[in-house]
């Protein structure tokens, strides 16, 4: 390219940069096409942008290897990690943007990052994560922390143990340094009735997404360095678009269920959320496993790795073959745009791209045929849950449906209503029996149909993944609005089959867009390694205007 041309196409960056909110990698989202294909060409010419690499990080992109090396270095501690996401909590979750995220926050936190400091200094840590502190969603279990579900129905509800990943978690020095919130038992609108309305930090205007999207939230907004969140329907998938960050649905069995509160196990499961994807496989790595306690984690048992950073490759597009399910586009024409520019890199990376569908009728019926199970199990599975808490609590959803309804119309001590969770609460509740002739049928022949369908899909095109918009639509508005384009994301549920989310790029208007990269059993490792090349081509993510980095969130000074 000769230096006039580069000269011209570097103005007209200059230009746009200064006009329009743009991706922190080499797409555009801007209104006018014309000006966006001609900059698109430009970078993908260029290859992408080449990192800068300063002696003092920003907080928001430092990875947990960034963390460790400035451990080593004798430039970071634990406790002044911890003491730098404790400071960000206290100046944007109930001040500033108030994004209410944080239900309870550790108090032992400090001491526990002391106590960890120490045992690095005597003995060296116990893995990557040592001193690294976590965000929980707020129905994983706890010992020292209340575990509601997010409903004022559980408040104060104290586990008799810690749930089986955040055991290991803790087991590899991790700091559990708060617990977030959700939408209520993970499921209806973005709020809790113990913890109310979370707001996106993008645009507090808009959804951050269900039911984790507290953290997502809390970790789009540098509140810790990595967060737990759990999936039944998109629920790890949905936040991490929305939020602007990398999130995993894993394959069901490869991380246990125990200790997470249920809202149907033939769908749930816990997955790791972060700003990169190296910080997701090093979490995964920690998490994964067979655990006696839950019989669906021993199929995993010859399938899971000790490490999943050994797969990340930023070379691991070229030569892959990727499906495009664009009939999950077309509702938003702005993601449209970033959908295509991602494809296009990837192309450009070595991909070969070829366009794959989904029969209709499956995009027709799914949302039923996932409502089938999911309503009946919630009413089924949800009484062994309650039995482990207090006596004072609930022990059957119809004692749920009884409890809400009395306090419907008041505002309960500590908390708030949740008429649209509380209403969903006796549509469960008359949903049926696990007996009963339609969920037999789905579960002995609906699902297994959809898996065979989608091994046989990728199959016979010989993917490596599929990708499609993980949201066809920006982040709604709370007020209302969206709709129209059916996801994908809960293709992944019915299967049984790993989704992972990363950064693609960002609306005119500065609200993210993520891109799925959807796969078959057990294949996280080849999942991983695409996402990250494709994050360290595009280098998408970038901080939320309403949580921007201050003077003194850097590391490695």
């Amino acid at each position: 390219m000769s230096e006039v041309r580069l000269s011209r196409e570097m103005r007209l960056l200059d230009r746009l940069r200064a006009k329009r909110p743009m991706m922190a990698g080499p797409f555009v989202a801007v209104a006018r096409p014309k000006e966006w294909m001609v900059l698109l060409a430009f970078v993908l010419m260029l290859g992408g942008p080449t990192p800068v690499v300063l002696s003092a990080q920003a907080l928001s992109s430092a990875t947990i290897a960034d963390l460790n090396a400035a451990f080593d270095a004798g430039t970071l501690t634990s406790e002044q990690l911890v003491g730098l996401y404790l400071a960000r909590i206290e100046a944007f979750d109930q001040q500033g943007p108030a994004l209410n995220t944080v239900l309870w926050l550790n108090d032992n936190a400090l001491q526990t990052a002391r106590a960890l400091d120490a045992e690095r200094r005597s003995r060296g840590p116990r893995s990557p994560l040592h001193g690294i502190p976590v965000v929980l969603k707020d129905n994983v279990d706890t010992s020292d922390m209340p575990t509601t579900a997010g409903s004022v129905l559980l408040a104060g509800s104290i586990p008799p143990d810690d749930a089986f990943l955040v055991q290991r978690l803790r087991a590899a020095g991790a700091i559990i340094l708060a617990k977030v919130n959700m939408s209520e038992f993970a499921s209806g609108s973005t709020m809790s009735s113990n913890g109310g309305y979370i707001r996106n930090p993008h645009d507090i205007a808009r959804s951050p997404s269900g039911s984790s999207g507290g953290t997502g939230a809390s970790i789009a907004a540098s509140f810790a360095q990595l967060g737990i969140g759990t999936d039944t329907g998109g629920s790890v998938r949905g936040p991490s678009t929305s939020n602007g960050i990398v999130g995993l649905k894993p394959t069901l069995g490869l991380v246990s269920r125990d200790g997470i509160v249920p809202l149907a196990l033939r769908f749930d499961t816990g997955g790791p959320m972060a700003r990169s994807v190296y910080d997701v496989a090093a979490m995964l790595s920690v998490i994964a496993g067979p655990d006696p306690a839950d019989p669906a984690t021993e199929n995993s048992r010859s399938r899971v790795s000790a490490d999943y950073t050994t797969f990340l490759d930023a070379g691991s597009l070229n030569g892959a073959r990727i499906g495009v399910a664009r009939q999950f586009m077309g509702g938003d024409e702005e993601v449209d745009w970033i959908m295509n520019a991602a494809i296009e890199s990837m192309r450009q990376a070595g991909a070969t791209v070829v366009d794959v569908a989904v029969p209709q009728w499956l995009v027709d019926v799914k949302g039923d045929w996932y409502t089938t199970i999911r309503w009946r199990e919630f009413r089924d599975q949800i009484p062994d849950y309650l039995e482990t808490i207090g006596p004072s609590y609930p022990k059957t959803l119809s004692d749920l449906v009884e409890r809400s309804q009395a306090i419907m119309s008041t505002t309960p001590e500590g908390g708030t209503p949740n008429p649209a969770r509380w209403t969903l609460f006796q549509q469960e509740e008359a949903s049926g029996l696990l007996t009963d002739h339609e969920y037999v049928a789905m579960r002995d022949h609906g699902l297994p149909m959809v898996r065979s369908l989608i091994e046989g899909l990728m199959a016979s095109q010989r993917l490596s993944a599929i990708v499609y918009p993980t949201s066809p639509t920006r982040p709604e508005l709370v007020a209302g609005g969206g709709g129209g384009t059916p996801s994908a994301t809960n293709l992944a549920n019915l299967t049984g089959f790993p989704d992972l989310i990363v950064p693609a790029g960002f609306t005119s208007d500065r609200l993210p867009v993520g891109i799925s990269f959807f796969g078959p059993a057990f294949s996280e490792p080849t999942l991983l390694g695409l996402g990250y090349a494709f994050e360290q081509r595009t280098r998408a993510r970038r901080d939320p205007a309403t949580t921007p980095m201050r003077s003194g969130d850097v590391i490695g000074r």
